[in-house]
């Protein structure tokens, strides 16, 4: 039996997908990077590679079964392959469930033992290593928001009764979310539709609903730009100020010039290496983006600390060390006006919008790991979609600075530089055609084919969550599926 769903499903078309616009061939992008590089050393994270793997599996199988509620045999096979590897899982022992304390542990062949808990509201934590807690108290985070049952969309799930707006083909929209399901290769857990904020289709996998939280991964990025726009919005830092991270304030330090935007813009230019460098290399040694995650360390520490690559805003890296910073920022803030950290994100975003299931999760010291450890609802992400398709403002309430929503939608320079119209400000954007929508669309995204998409021009947001083993069909089916849906809707007059 599959999930529930607002508009039936009746057939399959197959769509090709966008021509892209030709992008710089990988050489080129290493040269121009090679010919801006700064004369720093390079560390690489410490540890065993295998130990860093399994306190990812330990973390993703906890936040699976204990968030997500999936079986542990489903999850070990199809969730979470980012920051524990589908082969890497092989070469650690099978991961122990432990209902009662709401823990996971997996051993490596060494007898060491990585371990993840439940922490509640902060979600799933690895515990560092040799250590049997975390180094912060964790704190309940209550929504202040009614039953979501008492209220309509999207500040609850009340949805309205009647037909579809006259202006959508209900037909076409019938086989836009047909095509998001097909194959069942795809793995599709929720595909979510909102029309000028209206929910006009939705539906779920099996054994999910539209309150089951999933792994979004990298759509976290976009949230944490989100919670930096409302500090922005409140006065508290500028996208233009240098970035004011401890770390980095003794004199003559040259990453002091480092802005806010150049770091939301992924060219913060400090020295890390990821699986999406252009000269990558998988045989070693373990990249710090993934470290980041599965460290068991003081990830804003870890982050401050790596020295610059390149001169700020010139050369732009997708690194994980940027949306951590900002992370960083965003607690120093709310800290500094002596508020507490853990609840910031529910009671000033959260709450405003009507999202009650995101769980935002941390490292050992109680940092927000947004650069990919989230789970949230497919009518959550929608919200925030809408958000931005609003412009910032949510039932007449300016949330996100005037123009905020252009910022992070518009090509960020350094990667302009690098002729690749693909990102903003923590946010994708369609320039190379990517998906078969407009140019002007822009979209949070997640490894394993999470998507939230947001089309200006047609008043449409998409969010597509899948099980992470289906990421090649699942996002092929999203394409078709959008294909699909830019003949349902109109265009915006």
């Amino acid at each position: 039996m599959k999930g529930p769903m607002l508009v039936p499903v009746i057939v399959a078309l197959t769509v090709g997908t966008a021509a892209s616009q030709e992008l710089p061939a990988r050489d080129t992008l290493i040269a121009r990077a090679k010919s801006l590089e700064l004369d720093t050393p390079y560390v690489p994270p410490p540890g065993d590679p295998l130990a860093h793997h399994a306190s990812g599996f330990a973390k993703i199988m906890c936040s699976a079964v204990f968030i997500t509620g999936l079986a542990p045999d489903f999850a070990a096979e199809n969730v979470g392959y980012f920051t524990s590897p589908y082969e890497e899982r092989t070469k650690v022992g099978k991961p122990v469930v432990d209902r009662a304390n709401r823990t996971v542990a997996v051993t490596l062949p060494s007898g060491v033992t990585r371990t993840a808990k439940h922490l509640g509201s902060q979600g799933c934590v690895t515990f560092p290593l040799g250590k049997s807690s975390v180094n912060f108290t964790p704190v309940p985070v209550k929504s202040a928001l009614p039953v979501p049952s008492t209220q309509l969309w999207p500040m609850g799930e009340l949805l309205p009764e009647g037909l579809l707006p006259a202006a959508i083909d209900a037909a076409k929209l019938k086989q836009a979310v047909n095509a998001a399901f097909e194959p069942a290769q795809g793995m599709t857990a929720a595909f979510v539709v909102t029309w000028r904020g209206r929910l006009v289709a939705e539906r779920y996998g099996e054994g999910l609903s539209a309150r089951t939280p999933l792994e979004g991964w990298s759509m976290g990025k976009s949230l944490t730009a989100t919670l930096m726009g409302i500090l922005i919005k409140q006065g508290v830092y500028e996208l233009s100020q240098p970035a004011p991270i401890p770390e980095w304030q003794t004199a003559g330090d040259p990453r002091a010039k480092i802005r806010i935007a150049d770091i939301m813009h992924m060219s913060s230019g400090l020295r890390i290496k990821a699986p999406q460098d252009p000269d990558y290399d998988p045989s070693g040694p373990y990249p710090d983006h993934l470290y980041l995650y599965t460290g068991g360390v003081d990830s804003f520490h870890y982050a401050a600390t790596r020295p610059l690559q390149w001169p700020p805003n010139t050369v732009g890296r997708y690194h994980n060390t940027d949306p951590v910073l900002i992370n960083y920022l965003i607690r120093l803030a709310v800290e500094k006006r002596g508020e507490d950290y853990l609840s910031f994100p529910q009671r000033a975003l959260f709450d405003k919008l009507g999202i009650r299931t995101m769980v935002m999760e941390t490292d050992p010291f109680g940092n927000f790991l947004t650069q990919g450890y989230e789970l949230g609802s497919g009518r959550d992400w929608a919200r925030l979609g809408n958000l931005y398709l609003q412009d910032g403002v949510w039932n007449g309430e300016r949330i996100l600075p005037e123009g905020y929503a252009k910022f992070v939608s518009t090509l960020a320079p350094a990667w302009e530089a690098d002729k690749r119209p693909i990102y903003g400000g923590f946010f994708w954007i369609n320039g190379d055609g990517t998906f078969p929508v407009p140019r002007d669309a822009y979209y949070m995204s997640g490894a394993g084919g999470q998507t939230t998409l947001i089309v200006p021009s047609h008043d449409l947001v998409v969010v597509r969550m899948g099980h992470y083993k289906g990421a090649g069909p699942g996002t092929a089916s999203l394409r078709k599926a959008l294909a699909l849906l830019m003949q349902a809707v109109p265009k915006r007059n």
